[in-house]
């Protein structure tokens, strides 16, 4: 995708801060973040959204659960928790249409219990 700005962060045209990369997924720090930590975590292969990639390419779940799960630990998030959360939709938030996943954590996160 051309206009796709995480497809331009994939291929190197536009500068992001990696904190995760292998050869499926890249992590990137949020440019506005809401929490002490929070990260994108996207499939290098564009998909719009989660429906998209459930609907089409139910492989890439898991490439990115995957390296949540391994920068989690690597990085000593999971010792303390942490949020994955997706949006969908205008109604859901979702400004950049490739589907990514906010990790936000470092400090304790309100909003939502249980």
């Amino acid at each position: 995708m051309s206009n796709c700005i995480f497809c331009k962060i994939v291929a190197g045209e536009i500068p992001s801060t990696k904190v995760y990369e292998d050869e499926k997924v890249l992590g990137f720090k949020d440019l506005n973040p809401m929490a002490e930590v929070h990260n994108l975590f996207i499939h290098k292969d564009h998909t719009q959204d989660l429906n998209d990639l459930s609907d089409n390419k139910q492989d890439q779940l898991g490439d990115i659960f995957s390296a949540i799960s391994k920068y989690s630990k690597e990085s000593k998030l999971a010792e303390d928790g942490f949020r994955v959360v997706t949006n969908i939709g205008n109604n859901g938030g979702q400004t950049v249409f490739h589907t990514h996943f906010h990790v936000l954590g470092g400090q304790r996160l309100g909003g939502f219990g249980s």
